[in-house]
């Protein structure tokens, strides 16, 4: 295993970075990553960025809005937020998104420092019942990259100003809103320690689990290649997108995640239709299913039979064809 402690606070930078590893060093069978970001929104792969953050919030404080690679949803960081990414060529099949194995570090560290965290649901980890990390996942063939943001001592209040959380996400927790749910871990430690202390703490359980780890020396001609990529994450091309106008926008929540369309339909056929969420799925373009729908008639029993041409595993991790109908149509 290699490891790399990013000195920077630059998101896109170290957005870049984690991808540089993910995409490019595919040798290396195990990459271990730890770094912070300066204030950021970081918005899942499929999710429609307009409608998670508070625009006018977010450019009056200067905060970042950079998209990432995998799915999930929204998530802020902070300079007080630890941010950590394990990449493995283990293959983990189409029911292996194993959040809780790559959450194992984090839980056991904690535990050294006497708090108990437990991993819950779908990808969170908590501590007595309220969320300090969440976790995504990104697959390319038979490599896999996980990665979480564990709030340490985040600023609540900006964390709440700049998201905004769908009312539908909020009630299916059975809470009354998004700050009830989360804590710090830095109240919960019985010796007050920094984010940067914490950082060590996890190298320590690390390097004790992989004694032969290495860190990873970046050579120029990669940093200039990683920061060229970076230059592609500030863009409002990667961040936003061109949004063409829809007369039909649907949504629903399901136990493994929300499902969000905007489609076009015009002659009772299917013209344009876009997928959002905060699912997770081994196939990254979700361009293919898009088009596939093009010009379907707009039924549930044309879209299902369209549907059940392809793998919808593959795009929609865990989800069934009649679960996707059921967002498009009825």
């Amino acid at each position: 295993m290699i490891y790399y402690i990013s000195k920077t606070h630059d998101t896109a930078f170290n957005i870049a970075l984690e991808e540089y590893c993910f995409k490019k060093l595919k040798d290396e069978d195990e990459i271990f990553l730890l770094w912070i970001n300066e204030p950021s929104i970081i918005v899942g792969k499929y999710q429609n960025t307009i409608e998670e953050i508070n625009t006018e919030y977010t450019r009056e404080k200067g905060i970042h809005v950079i998209r990432r690679i995998s799915g999930g949803g929204a998530v802020y960081h902070d300079l007080n937020n630890l941010n950590y990414t394990i990449i493995s060529n283990r293959d983990k099949g189409q029911e292996g998104f194993n959040f809780k194995e790559f959450s194992k570090p984090i839980i056991e560290t904690l535990a050294e420092l006497g708090v108990k965290a437990e991993f819950t649901g779908r990808n969170d980890l908590e501590i007595d019942g309220q969320k300090f990390c969440g976790n995504a996942q990104a697959y390319i063939k038979d490599r896999v990259m996980h990665h979480g943001c564990l709030l340490f001592n985040v600023d609540f209040s900006a964390l709440g100003d700049a998201l905004k959380v769908s009312k539908d996400k909020i009630e299916s927790k059975g809470v009354k809103s998004v700050r009830s749910r989360v804590t710090n871990i830095l109240p919960h430690l019985k010796t007050p320690i920094t984010v940067e202390e914490f950082g060590d703490k996890i190298m320590e359980y690390m390097k004790k689990q992989y004694p032969d780890m290495k860190e990873y020396v970046f050579s120029k001609e990669e940093l200039d290649y990683i920061a060229k990529r970076a230059e592609v994450k500030r863009s409002w091309e990667w961040n936003y997108g061109e949004s063409p106008e829809f007369n039909i926008t649907r949504g629903k929540r399901f136990k493994n995640g929300k499902i969000q369309i905007f489609a076009t339909v015009e002659n009772s056929r299917i013209k344009n239709i876009k997928f959002y969420g905060d699912f997770f799925g081994k196939n990254e373009d979700l361009n293919e299913i898009e088009n596939l729908l093009k010009n379907v008639k707009y039924t549930a029993e044309d879209v299902k039979e369209k549907l059940e041409s392809i793998d919808i595993g593959e795009y929609f991790s865990k989800f069934t064809v009649d679960e996707i109908v059921e967002v498009i149509v009825e």
